[in-house]
């Protein structure tokens, strides 16, 4: 990482640098975020690494406020014909078709009705993802002896989690994750999946995450660096 202007490390979220402007006068952390901006205000002697460890406690918060700024704002250019589309590894080609409701693939070719290609691609993704998403879970959920507490498999559109396991053992994905590298969503997968086992981020839960995924680490940071760009086309 690079040195900040202050001395710290030029630390991230989602992709958005992370100031950290300190003064001698305040006397508490606190954490501003504005579109593209993310502000950590500290008093001047605190250590680089309780500034640290308050931004991964709010990063998730951070994180769901940066795409929900992103989300709002305007489509600079609109989606070209031809364009390329990521999705689980594939490479699909953008197809602009006569206005319609649905987007509708024809093997690597994925054609989507071009007065509202935005809002038909994110329903494309919501349900071509589920069937895909469940294999990855119980196949991890196999793996990690834990099929019987896996009670379902969901798509979610939440702006602030990729994933989420309940008590009771509901996990759900996050559509846009289709769009990540194949690994990114294999990751979140397991990740959801060993929590079937372990309700918590304890060295046992690491533990089950790295029998099967030992350099998972590398995911984990991508979605940091680009996870708020996934949410848009």
């Amino acid at each position: 990482m690079a040195a900040g202007v202050d001395g710290a490390e030029q630390w991230s979220v989602g992709g958005v640098p992370v100031r950290v402007r300190r003064s001698a006068r305040r006397r508490t952390l606190a954490l501003q975020v504005r579109p593209n901006e993310v502000i950590l205000h500290a008093p001047t002697q605190v250590p680089d690494q309780t500034l640290l460890d308050f931004l991964n406690a709010k990063r998730d918060w951070a994180a769901g406020h940066l795409a929900t700024y992103a989300a709002r704002m305007p489509t600079v250019a609109a989606l070209p014909d031809g364009a390329e589309l990521s999705f689980l590894g594939e490479r699909l080609t953008l197809c602009l078709k006569a206005p319609g409701t649905q987007a509708k693939r024809d093997g690597q070719t994925l054609c989507v009705p071009s007065d509202a290609p935005e809002a038909a691609l994110t329903q494309w993704y919501k349900a071509a993802t589920l069937p895909h998403y469940r294999e990855l879970v119980e196949g991890y959920a196999a793996q990690l002896a834990a099929r019987s507490h896996l009670a379902s498999v969901m798509v979610s559109d939440t702006r602030t989690r990729w994933g989420s396991c309940t008590a009771d053992g509901h996990i759900r994905l996050h559509w846009a994750l289709a769009r990540a590298p194949l690994e990114v969503a294999r990751y979140v997968a397991l990740h959801e999946a060993a929590h079937l086992l372990e309700m918590n981020h304890s060295p046992r839960y690491w533990a089950h995450v790295s029998r099967l995924m030992p350099h998972h680490k590398p995911q984990r940071d991508w979605l940091r660096l680009h996870g708020h760009g996934l949410m848009k086309f």
